[in-house]
C-alpha cells in the first residue's frame, strides 16, 4: 500500500506547511469567481478555417517568435495535447477578450520569483502588452488572440512542469539520482484543471511538491527576497585576530544593527552609542547566528563568522531556490516513511507514520574533492550486525598496501585478513612477498574482522547502489564533535546506530529493543532482512526552513549550488 507522505528534506524535513498566497493580479476574487463561473459556461470560441491552419502551423514547428523563448519543441507534446484536448479551440480567450483563468494565470506567471523560480522564462514581463493589445479599439484579430493562446499555453506548460518537477534535469548532477516522480500530462491537466478553474491557485497547488518542507521554504525565500530589498551594505570589519567575549571589537554598533536586521538579537537592545564591547547580550546573538550558519558556536568573532555576517541577502535567497529546486525532484509519496541524510547538514532524519520526525542524528559523510558521498535515492533491504569490512580497491591500492609494504604484520594488528575474490583466507598473520605481490596486482582482496574495531563498527544498513555506498556506526566517535563532518571515504558514519536500528527494524516481528541490544553484544554477524523495504534519500541542500521559523544555511562543501547555479539559469537557454 502506498501512502502520502509530506516532503521533509532536512530540513528538510520535519517542516510545517504554510503556503503563502501571492499577488494573482488585479481582479478581485470575488469579481474574478463571477466572471469565471460565467465563462466556464460558455463554449470555447472556435477558429476559423484559416485561423486553425495557423495555429496548427505553429504546433508543427514548435517555435513562436512572440515567446521569450521562442523553442518549445521540449513542451511541444503537451501543447498540443492541450489543443488536441479543446479541439483547436481558444482556451484563454472568450469573445476576444482575456478569460478570468488568464488573467489571474497571467499573475501567477509574472509571480513565478516567489516559487523560486524566473518569470522571465514564462514571459512574465511581456504579458502587460499583450492583455492591453487585446483592448485594442476595434479589438485583436484571429491570428494575435491565437498567437496570445498559444503564448499562454507554452507558457503554463513550461511553469507547470517545472513547478512539478523541477527545472534542471538531477541526473545532470547526480548520475545515481533517480527517483521515481509521478509526471503529470501538463497538456491535458491545464485543459482540464486550470483553463476552467474557479481559482487557478488552487488548481495549481496540487502539482507542488506537498511536503511540509517545502512550503516552510517558500516562506523562507520570501522573507529573504524582502530582506534582500530592505538590505543597506555595510560590511563589518575583520578583526586582526578572532574576538573573545569581553574583548573589545570596533565594529560593534554595526554588529548589532546587523544580528537584528537578521533576527538573532531583538530589535529591543540597545547599546551605548560607539560602544566597542563586546557583552554577553551580543555574544548570544553571535552565537545563535553561528548556530543557523552552520558554524561553531563558539560566540568568538573570527573570520568565517565576519564574512558569513557579511554575506549579502542575495545569496541567502539563491540557497533557497536551490532547496525548492531540490525538492521538487523528489517524489510525491513513498511506500514507506524514508531516511533523508542532508549532506552539507551532516544530519539523518527519519519519520514515523504520521509524518513527524522520529529520529535525527548527525553524521559523517565523504570529504570534499576527494571522496565525496553520492546524491541518491535507494531502498535499504537489510541490515548486518558485527559486518566485515570489504575494503574498496581505491583504499586497498592508496592505503592498506602501502601500509603492508611498511610493516608486513600491519594485517594481523588491525584485525585484517587477506582474501581471494570468492572469500577464502589466504591468511591473516605476516604478509609474505609473495602475497603483497598479488595485492599489488588487484588479485587478491583484503577485509576486516567484525568487532568493535571494525572501520564499519558493528553494524550496517545497506540500500545496494552501485556507488557501494552505506550507513554504518564507528569505534571513532571524536569526529561527531566537529562543526564540519567531511572526513568519510564516501559512506556515511552514524552518531547513534542503535537507534536508527530500533527505527529500521520497527516493523520487523520480534525485533524488540533488547533484541537489538543482544544483537550488538553477539559477536557473531547476523543479516537482518526488512520486512518493507525503506527509502533513503541522501540529499544536498544548503538551506532548509524549520517549524519555528528560523532559516539554516550550510557551507556548499561539494560546490553543488555553484553548478546547479548554471544549470539553473541556462535551463531555457537552448530555446531560443
Amino acid at each position: 500500500m502506498r501512502y502520502p507522505i509530506k516532503k521533509q528534506l532536512v530540513l528538510f524535513l520535519a517542516i510545517g506547511l504554510s503556503l503563502i498566497a501571492c499577488s494573482r493580479g488585479t481582479v478581485s476574487s470575488d469579481v474574478q469567481k463571477g466572471t469565471a463561473e460565467a465563462q466556464n459556461s460558455a463554449a470555447p470560441d472556435s477558429l476559423s478555417t484559416t485561423g486553425e491552419q495557423e495555429l496548427r502551423a505553429i504546433l508543427t514547428s514548435m517555435r513562436l517568435a512572440d515567446l521569450q523563448w521562442p523553442n518549445f519543441s521540449e513542451d511541444g507534446a503537451a501543447v498540443k495535447e492541450f489543443y488536441d484536448e479543446s479541439r483547436y479551440r481558444l482556451g484563454w480567450s472568450r469573445g476576444g477578450k482575456a478569460t478570468a483563468q488568464a488573467t489571474e494565470l497571467i499573475g501567477i506567471l509574472s509571480a513565478a520569483d516567489q516559487k523560486g523560480l524566473d518569470s522571465k522564462d514564462y514571459d512574465g514581463a511581456k504579458w502587460p502588452e499583450r492583455l492591453a493589445a487585446l483592448q485594442s479599439p476595434g479589438g485583436a484579430t484571429e491570428s494575435a488572440l491565437l498567437k496570445f493562446d498559444a503564448a499562454m499555453t507554452v507558457s503554463a506548460v513550461r511553469y507547470a512542469t517545472d513547478l512539478h518537477l523541477g527545472k534542471v534535469d538531477p541526473k545532470i548532477l547526480h548520475k545515481d539520482f533517480d527517483p521515481d516522480r509521478e509526471k503529470h500530462n501538463a497538456g491535458e491537466f491545464l485543459w482540464k484543471k486550470v483553463a476552467v478553474a474557479q481559482s487557478v491557485k488552487d488548481a495549481l497547488a496540487p502539482i507542488e511538491p506537498p511536503y511540509p518542507g517545502y512550503g516552510r521554504a517558500l516562506v523562507a525565500l520570501q522573507k529573504y527576497m524582502q530582506m534582500a530589498k530592505e538590505e543597506v551594505p555595510d560590511p563589518l570589519p575583520q578583526p586582526k585576530k578572532p574576538t573573545a567575549p569581553g574583548q573589545e571589537y570596533e565594529g560593534t554598533g554595526k554588529l548589532v544593527r546587523r544580528l537584528q536586521f537578521l533576527g538573532d538579537l531583538p530589535a529591543s537592545l540597545t547599546i551605548p552609542e560607539n560602544s566597542q564591547s563586546y557583552s554577553v547580550d551580543v555574544v548570544e546573538g553571535v552565537k545563535r547566528f553561528q548556530v543557523r550558519h552552520g558554524l561553531e558556536a563558539s560566540g568568538k568573532l573570527g573570520p568565517q563568522t565576519i564574512t558569513e555576517l557579511n554575506r549579502p541577502m542575495s545569496d541567502r535567497v539563491e540557497a533557497l531556490r536551490l532547496t525548492l529546486e531540490r525538492l521538487r525532484w523528489l517524489p510525491d509519496n513513498f511506500t514507506q516513511p524514508p531516511i533523508l541524510v542532508n549532506i552539507p547538514e551532516f544530519v539523518l532524519r527519519a519519520y514515523d507514520s504520521t509524518e513527524k520526525l522520529a529520529l535525527m542524528t548527525r553524521v559523517v559523510v565523504g570529504r570534499a574533492l576527494r571522496t565525496q558521498t553520492p546524491v541518491l535515492e535507494e531502498d535499504m533491504k537489510y541490515l548486518i550486525f558485527w559486518p566485515y569490512w570489504n575494503v574498496p580497491p581505491s583504499i586497498l591500492r592508496g592505503e592498506i598496501v602501502p601500509k603492508i609494504s611498511k610493516d608486513p604484520a600491519y594485517i594481523q594488528r588491525n584485525n585484517y585478513e587477506v582474501t581471494t575474490y570468492s572469500g577464502q583466507v589466504v591468511t591473516d598473520g605476516v604478509v609474505s612477498e609473495q602475497v603483497l605481490a598479488q595485492l599489488r596486482a588487484g588479485k587478491l582482496s583484503v577485509r576486516q574482522k567484525p568487532g568493535p574495531k571494525n572501520a564499519l563498527g558493528l553494524i550496517k544498513f545497506i540500500f545496494p547502489n552501485d556507488q557501494n555506498v552505506y550507513l554504518h556506526s564507528t569505534p571513532s566517535q571524536s569526529l561527531f564533535s566537529q562543526n564540519r563532518r567531511d572526513f568519510s571515504h564516501g559512506c556515511i558514519r552514524v552518531e547513534d546506530p542503535k537507534a536508527l536500528a530500533e527505527w529500521v527494524l520497527r516493523n520487523n516481528p520480534g525485533w524488540t529493543r533488547e533484541r537489538i541490544e543482544a544483537a550488538f553484544k553477539a559477536e557473531k554477524q547476523e543479516q537482518v532482512n526488512l520486512t518493507h523495504e525503506i527509502p533513503v534519500f541522501i540529499i544536498y541542500s544548503t538551506a532548509i526552513a524549520e517549524e519555528n521559523g528560523q532559516v539554516f544555511f550550510f557551507a556548499d562543501i561539494y560546490k553543488y549550488d555553484q553548478a546547479m547555479v548554471k544549470l539553473f539559469d541556462q535551463a531555457y537557454a537552448s530555446k531560443n
